[in-house]
């Protein structure tokens, strides 16, 4: 069975304020992921002020994250020191050396680089000299734009990077999720690749799975309600739970077992497969023809399969009608048929 690794990615979803990060964490917690994650932004080392066509880069909302959205150095280290006590890993994805220098303070286990900043080479070089592993999304690239991100993150020293399948749409439609290119990125890479899932149910991360994923990162919410650019899209509790146990099943279901038949399946054979009994009475030195053996469940001390060992055979004993057989009650001898 494959070590898999689940993200949950609470992402901006405490909208700035510590306790509701808490409340994120002790979800993360309760439904069996393996790390947390958020995101970090400073605001004044990811956005240009100004107003832009996208919502999302309009001068107010800027301010609005920079005034609201975002909690205190402090505070990180407090849920960073929580997750410890849940033993709940926590990190995040950073977008600038600020970013990077909070995590390498707390010894995070990985550092996140999203798919926006997959051709911020300046990022990238300042992260793979930090020595942490890389989990690399490499949603809105090419294989050429992945390959020269790798190519620079190995050139400055790191080859710990996990390379995360992303298709950055919100939400995705599984018959967007390009799945198979799960299978590009491991032949071409030869690196641990995870799929960042931005799905609504479990099921593309189970193909995922079977593809050779090893890693998946999922967003979760506390409420879908409240307003923000993540929640909408993102799981509660409930159906967070139901996938990532989906996702552990799954696993299971793939692992390749040495014995094909297990413990419950030979219950089930002891009733299902049939084996030979004596269709009527057979006296001792009687022959047995095909007429007079019933092949019936249950399974008993003959399989049928071991049908032409008895016709054909002698009664060594009497043998009474539905009396299974077994070659101990028999001469294995063949008629003289000239």
């Amino acid at each position: 069975m494959e070590n898999i690794k689940i993200i949950a990615e609470a992402g901006t979803n405490n909208n700035g304020r510590y306790d509701q990060a808490i409340d994120l964490m002790d979800i993360a917690k309760r439904c069996g992921a393996d790390f947390i994650k958020f995101q970090i932004i400073y605001t004044d080392g990811l956005y240009l002020p100004g107003n832009y066509e996208y919502g999302h880069y309009d001068i107010k909302e800027v301010r609005k994250i920079r005034d609201e959205g975002i909690m205190t150095d402090d505070e990180y280290k407090r849920l960073n020191n929580y997750g410890q006590k849940l033993n709940l890993p926590f990190t995040a994805s950073i977008f600038d050396k600020r970013g990077l220098d909070l995590m390498l303070a707390l010894n995070v286990p990985f550092i996140k680089i999203a798919s926006g900043d997959l051709n911020n080479l300046s990022l990238l070089r300042q992260v793979a000299k930090a020595g942490k592993k890389i989990i690399l999304s490499t949603g809105m690239s090419t294989l050429e734009d992945i390959k020269r991100s790798v190519d620079e993150i190995i050139k400055n020293g790191n080859t710990d990077i996990v390379l995360m399948h992303c298709v950055s749409i919100y939400p995705a439609n599984l018959e967007q999720t390009n799945l198979r290119f799960i299978e590009v990125l491991i032949k071409e890479f030869g690196l641990p690749v995870g799929f960042s899932d931005h799905t609504e149910t479990s099921l593309a991360a189970c193909m995922a799975l079977s593809l050779g994923a090893t890693w998946f990162e999922k967003h979760f919410t506390a409420n879908r309600d409240q307003k923000g650019l993540d929640h909408a899209h993102a799981m509660e509790e409930p159906d967070l739970k139901e996938y990532i146990k989906n996702i552990q099943m799954a696993n299971k279901a793939l692992e390749l077992k040495k014995d094909k038949i297990s413990e419950a399946e030979l219950f089930t054979r002891k009733r299902a497969r049939r084996s030979l009994y004596a269709a009527v009475d057979i006296n001792s030195g009687e022959l047995i023809t095909e007429g007079k053996i019933l092949v019936v469940r249950p399974e008993n001390l003959m399989d049928a399969a071991d049908i032409d060992l008895i016709i054909g055979s002698i009664a060594k004993t009497p043998i009474k009608q539905n009396e299974p057989f077994s070659l101990a009650k028999v001469t294995r001898q063949k008629i003289d048929k000239n």
